[in-house]
This record gives structure tokens, sequence and C-alpha cells, in this order.
């Protein structure tokens, strides 16, 4: 062989290796940038993660706080624990469990409370006045005595609730659950009961101040006697013929008592 063809045939070998030499090269600078890739994915979700177990830490760390006024309780669990005379004025309470909880004498004002729990609560002598109790479930919950002036109940679960002498100054029951709930002595003023359901529930001996709203309202036995409804607006006379009222109740002048009044004292339906 030649000395021109060994050179031609040398140089045709390292043309032919220095693609392959390039390509290992190649393959092991991308894998370092995959590398580099991978780590800072593998960095960026152990961030979000430890951020997102803070925030958790932060919020349920919430939960073990003492009462203070704008404290966030929300969706925390308080049941069955004593916390009268405390300060939760514009906490957040949305969703709060508190259950058999003892809020008397509590400020609760501009608080928010919706979908909370406060079935067989205890509210006497609370202090709530614009608080929100929206969609609450409060079975036999005791706010008697409380002022929740401008509050709102709308939709609220009350089955059984005592409200007797409570200031309730432009309170909304709009869609609320009142069945037996109890209102003697309240002082209702600018009440929004409509649509509500009041079946057997006690409006008796309550001091009505101002124009209440009965539109649309279920008023099955609901007790009226000696009530003043002269100034009710929304009251139809199929709702009366529901209720039970007597001499003493004071109607619009558009409506009539009942033949059937009153309510015989015996009915079954008023003994439990």
């Amino acid at each position: 062989m030649s000395l021109a063809v060994g050179v031609a045939e040398t140089a045709g070998e390292g043309r032919m290796r220095r693609p392959q030499r390039y390509g290992l090269w190649s393959r092991a600078i991308v894998g370092r940038r995959l590398g580099i890739a991978t780590g800072l994915g593998v960095s960026a979700l152990s961030a979000a993660f430890l951020l997102a177990s803070s925030g958790n830490a932060l919020h349920a760390a919430d939960c073990g706080n003492v009462a203070a006024p704008g404290l966030d309780w929300s969706k925390c669990s308080k049941t069955n624990i004593m916390l009268q005379n405390s300060d939760l004025h514009g906490a957040n309470l949305a969703g709060v469990h508190f259950d058999s909880t003892d809020l008397s004498e509590t400020n609760l004002t501009s608080a928010n409370l919706e979908k909370a729990t406060l079935v067989r609560a205890w509210l006497k002598n609370a202090h709530a006045d614009g608080a929100n109790f929206k969609k609450i479930e409060a079975y036999r919950s005791d706010f008697s005595n409380a002022s929740v002036n401008d509050a709102s109940f709308a939709n609220a679960e009350l089955q059984r609730a005592e409200f007797g002498g409570a200031q309730l100054a432009n309170a909304d029951f709009q869609k609320a659950e009142l069945g037996r709930a109890d209102f003697n002595k309240a002082v209702l003023s600018g009440v929004n009961f409509s649509f509500a359901n009041l079946s057997r529930a006690t409006l008796s001996g309550a001091v009505i101040q101002g124009p209440v709203s009965f539109s649309g309202a279920f008023l099955y036995l609901t007790r009226i006697e000696g009530l003043d409804l002269s100034n009710a607006t929304g009251l139809q006379q199929a709702q009366l013929n529901l209720a039970c009222g007597d001499n003493a109740t004071k109607l619009p002048l558009w409506l009539t008592a009942p033949a059937a009044w009153p309510c015989s004292p015996d009915d079954p339906d008023d003994k439990d």
C-alpha cells in the first residue's frame, strides 16, 4: 500500500470516528442537562410541598389559638367546651363545630358563622349584632336574651331554638326552619320571616315594634295569641287559617280571624 493510500485511509477512519466521539459527547451533555432539569423539578416540587405543609400547619394552628377578636377558627372543632364571656368580635367561624358549647355572653358582633353547627349550644345574653348565621345547624340552641340585631339567619336550621327575650331588630330569617322555635318576649322590628317554616313556633308574647314580613311563611299551628300583627306585611288569609290566634290577636284590616280560633289547648301536637 502506497503512502498516499495509507494517509487517505487514516484520514477516512478519523472522519468515521469523529462523529462517534461527538455523539458520545453530545449524549453526555444532554444527560447532564436532563439531570439538572430533573433536579430542579424535584427541588421545585419539594419547595411547593413545604409551602403547602407550612400553610396547612398555620391553618391548623389557628384551631389551637385561644378565643380572640378576628381570629380564624373556620371548620375547627370546638364542641362541648366553655367559651362564655369570650371576645370573638369579627372572627371567622364559618363551618366551626360549636355543638353543646357554652357561648353565653360571648361577643360575636360581626362574626361569620355561616354553615357552623351549634346544636344544643348556649348563646344566652350573647352580643351578636350584625353576625352571619346563614345556613347554620342550631337545633335546640339557646339565643335567649341575646342581642342579634341586623343578624342573618337565612336558610338556617333552628328547630326548637329559644329566642325568648332576644333583641331581633332587622334580623333576617328568610327560608329558615323554625319549627317549634320560641320567641316569647323577643323584640321584633323589621324582621324578615319570608318563606320561613314557623310551624308550631311560639310568637305569643313577642313584642312587635315595627313591620314584620310573613310573605310565604308556613304558619301551621303557629302560636300568635295576643300578638299585634296590625303592621305585618305579606300576611295572607290562608296563612292565618292555619295559625293559632285568639280574640286578642290584632290583624291587618284586610284579614279576619278564622272561626276555628282559638286552637284547642288539648291539641296533641302542642304537648311534646
